[in-house]
């Protein structure tokens, strides 16, 4: 406005005067943009770094306090950008390390609730098809849930599945956020606590039989070269003579026999596979047990799949095999029952022989398959273990358990 005044005295001085005035409103504007462009490249990198955007960087600009800025943001934002692919990177290869993992592992959240769990634990746990995301721990199937359930941070515990597959189950803890949260870990320890069995008992029964043998073999020969001094006795004391080393003989007899079947368990040889109809040798078995069967009035049911089921195996060791399920399946329903026989050829292929008889306790169950356990007065437990061995050096899988209303169901899965 004071320069308007100018106008009307001289103009050249209202012209430098406008000049002046131009030259000093770029000036001002410069300085403004100085002050106030830090701010902007502040507010923006926040609004990347807000956003996650650790692709963005400012242009480089040389000298100066912004340059240095820029510089440093850049910096920033390239290490951020490293450290986030180097995370990505190590959880996808600990999720495929996890996923890939032998062992069962099951994080749980900070409710001790499950956040997330591998396909071995899945397998073990047998779980399914269902999501167990969110589930307690305690509520899945026995014997794991309330085992597990049970277990501290840092405790290690030995679970029994039928009595045949073992798992070892272990609690540890890590911190998240700040806050600790517990892992469970799953070893399968079947085939290891097995081989350890096998080689003890296998060293046992040789050390027993050898000398059972030995014994009983010089013993049943002095007691019949004593068999003829019964002549030189009266009639009475000759028949009590007889028969109290005919006893005695028989018991040898008997206590052989007896060491033989445990020898038996040792000496099984390698199965000879040839593929083999599952049915026919099930029709073969029925007539080998008809007679016992129409004694105690026990009925058999088929629900046998379509044509044959042709199964790689050896057919005289799966034959004793069904043998002994088919006599355990009888003893348990005494009499007045039903056998029921069922084959799937279709996708898991499974042979299935259910009887309807008193069922096992939980107890019992625990134990079953161990070596030389038994459930009868008299057993040995020389039938379950030696089904137990046919079925592993097949490389069958098989199970025992009560269902429904005390019926027992032996399953055997082919490969």
């Amino acid at each position: 406005v004071l320069s308007l005044f100018l106008y009307a005295v001289d103009v050249v001085l209202f012209f430098i005067a406008e000049a002046i005035i131009l030259i000093s409103l770029w000036a001002a504007f410069r300085a403004y943009r100085t002050f106030t462009r830090p701010l902007d490249l502040i507010a923006a990198g926040i609004e990347s770094i807000r956003d996650q955007d650790f692709n963005t960087k400012f242009v480089p600009i040389e000298g100066g306090e912004i340059g240095r800025l820029v510089e440093t943001y850049n910096q920033m934002i390239d290490q951020l950008r490293q450290e986030r692919v180097k995370r990505q990177e190590q959880h996808y290869f600990l999720e495929r390390l996890i996923d890939a993992s032998p062992l069962g592992i099951v994080v749980l959240d900070l409710d001790d609730r499950v956040a997330s769990i591998n396909q071995a634990g899945r397998e073990m746990l047998r779980v399914g098809k269902t999501d167990p995301q969110g589930r307690l721990i305690r509520d899945f199937p026995d014997p794991f849930g309330p085992v597990l359930a049970g277990l501290k941070s840092g405790e290690t515990t030995i679970i029994n599945v039928s009595g045949i597959q073992a798992y070892k189950g272990s609690t540890f803890h890590f911190v998240d956020r700040g806050f600790p949260r517990q892992f469970i870990l799953i070893e399968e320890l079947t085939r290891e606590i097995m081989a350890v069995q096998k080689k003890a008992y296998e060293k046992v029964i040789r050390m027993m039989s050898h000398e059972i043998n030995n014994s009983v073999g010089a013993v049943n020969s002095i007691l019949h070269s004593s068999l003829p001094y019964r002549s030189r006795l009266s009639p009475e004391e000759a028949s009590d003579f007889a028969a109290a080393l005919q006893v005695a003989i028989d018991r040898n007899t008997h206590l052989n026999r007896f060491m033989s079947n445990f020898a038996d368990v040792v000496r099984l040889p390698a199965p000879v596979m040839e593929p083999s109809d599952v049915h026919r040798l099930l029709r073969s078995v029925q007539v080998l047990m008809s007679a016992e069967c129409r004694r105690r009035r026990i009925a058999w049911t088929w629900e046998l799949s379509p044509g044959p089921l042709m199964v790689a195996m050896d057919v005289q060791q799966m034959e004793q095999v069904l043998v002994n399920v088919v006599k355990n399946a009888l003893e348990a329903i005494e009499e007045n029952g039903t056998v029921t026989v069922r084959t799937a050829a279709e996708g898991a292929r499974s042979l299935t022989i259910i009887d309807s008889g008193k069922g096992i306790s939980p107890e019992e169950r625990a134990q079953l398959f161990s070596p030389f356990f038994s459930t009868k007065r008299d057993g040995q437990g020389i039938g379950l273990t030696l089904i137990r061995e046919v079925l592993l050096n097949h490389g069958f899988s098989f199970g025992l358990e009560s269902v429904g209303q005390g019926h027992t169901e032996f399953r055997i899965e082919f490969r």
